[in-house]
């Protein structure tokens, strides 16, 4: 098998911008997506809908 030559999807954490709580988990395309992601997500700790912004797993 050949090697590969580089990753093209991260594992990522989603974090709530309220509580600083890390919900989610998924992965992104560093191609397509060279930015921040952030999404409004349902935070079980705020009980809302809150923005949610990429960290680091």
């Amino acid at each position: 098998m050949a090697p590969k030559k580089g990753k093209k999807r991260e594992n990522i954490a989603l974090q709530c911008t309220a509580c600083k709580l890390k919900n989610y988990t998924t992965t992104k395309n560093k191609r397509t997506m060279p930015k921040k992601f952030e999404i409004t997500k349902h935070c079980s700790n705020c009980n809302a809908h809150t923005l949610h912004r990429e960290t680091k797993v």
